[in-house]
C-alpha cells in the first residue's frame, strides 16, 4: 500500500539480533501503513527532544506531532500530562502514541480518553492499576538501574522537583552514548521535574483497547532492561523489542529508532 505525504509537525546489531527484532515486529501488526505519532516525553525533557526523530518518521511516509508537558508545575500529574498532550493531537484515527521513559504513565490515560492505535513504551515505567510510581518503587526497586538509583547528580529541591547538576551527571544517565556536545545541548534544555507525577496513583482499572508494544534499549542506565523485559512479558503480554545503546535512542540512534516504530505499524503478520 503506497503512504501518504507527510504533513506538518507540532513541536550496530547482530544479524541475530536484527532476526529477532523482526520476528518480534511481527506479531504486532497494523494497517494501513501510514501512522501519525504522537510522541510523548518524559522526565525533564519536553518537545525538543524529539528533533531528530520527527524527520526520520517522516521521511518514511509518517506524521509525529510532539508537545510540552507541565514537568516543572508542582500541581500537574500524569492526568494534567495527558489533558495537555490530548490537546496537542490530531482526531486522527492512525495515531499511535509513544511514551518514552515517565511518560509510560501518561500514555494509557491519553488512550482511555480517545482511540489509538497503538501505545508504545520506549524505555518506559509502566502503571500499576491504582497505585502510585513511588509505590510501585517502594515495593519493587530494580525498575530504576543502578547509574541512575541515588546518583549524586540528582539534585532534589526543597519543593521537591528535580533537576541535574551538571552535564557529565545526565550523559551518565541519559546520554551515555551520545556525543559529549550532544549530551551538553540536552542538558541544557532540562527543566527541573515536579514529584506530582510519581505521587498520584493511576486511575484505571484496566488497560485501554489499544494493542501494546515495549522497545527497550539493552544499556539502559535509568529503567534497568532487565526490569523491563520481565514487565514487558508480565504485565503489556508481550515480547519486548530492543535496540542496542541508552535510554535516549531519540538522539543518539533516531533512524534505528524510527526503523522500529516504521516496522511497529507496516509489516505483515
Amino acid at each position: 500500500m503506497g503512504r501518504r505525504p507527510s504533513t506538518t509537525r507540532v513541536g550496530g546489531r547482530s544479524r541475530a539480533d536484527r532476526a529477532g527484532s523482526l520476528a518480534g515486529l511481527r506479531s504486532v501488526v497494523y494497517s494501513p501503513a501510514m501512522a501519525t505519532f504522537g510522541l510523548v516525553h518524559g522526565a525533564w525533557h519536553g518537545a525538543w527532544c524529539w528533533e531528530r526523530l520527527v524527520p526520520e518518521l517522516e521521511a518514511r511516509g509518517h506524521r509525529a506531532v510532539t508537545m510540552d508537558l507541565p514537568c516543572d508545575d508542582p500541581a500537574a500529574g500524569c492526568a494534567r500530562y495527558a489533558e495537555v498532550a490530548a490537546a496537542a493531537l490530531p482526531p486522527a484515527g492512525d495515531l499511535v502514541l509513544v511514551g518514552h521513559s515517565l511518560a509510560g504513565l501518561t500514555i494509557p490515560l491519553i488512550a482511555a480518553r480517545r482511540p489509538v492505535r497503538a501505545l508504545v513504551f520506549l524505555c518506559a515505567v509502566l502503571p500499576a492499576f491504582g497505585q502510585s510510581l513511588e509505590a510501585q518503587v517502594a515495593a519493587d526497586g530494580s525498575m530504576y538501574a543502578g547509574r541512575y538509583a541515588g546518583h549524586p547528580g540528582r539534585v532534589v529541591h526543597a519543593d521537591g522537583s528535580t533537576s541535574w547538576a551538571d552535564p557529565d551527571a545526565a550523559r551518565q544517565v541519559f546520554y551515555h552514548d551520545c556525543t559529549p556536545d550532544d549530551a551538553r545541548r540536552a542538558w541544557s534544555r532540562l527543566r527541573r521535574q515536579s514529584p506530582a507525577p510519581r505521587r498520584e496513583p493511576c486511575p484505571l482499572t484496566a488497560w485501554p483497547d489499544a494493542p501494546r508494544v515495549s522497545i527497550l534499549c539493552r544499556d539502559d542506565r535509568a529503567i534497568a532492561p532487565a526490569w523491563s523485559r520481565r514487565a514487558a512479558r508480565d504485565r503489556l503480554a508481550v515480547e519486548p523489542l530492543e535496540l542496542p545503546g541508552g535510554h535516549s535512542p531519540f538522539l543518539s540512534r533516531p533512524a534505528e529508532l524510527a526503523a522500529v516504530l516504521d516496522g511497529v505499524v507496516t509489516r505483515p503478520v
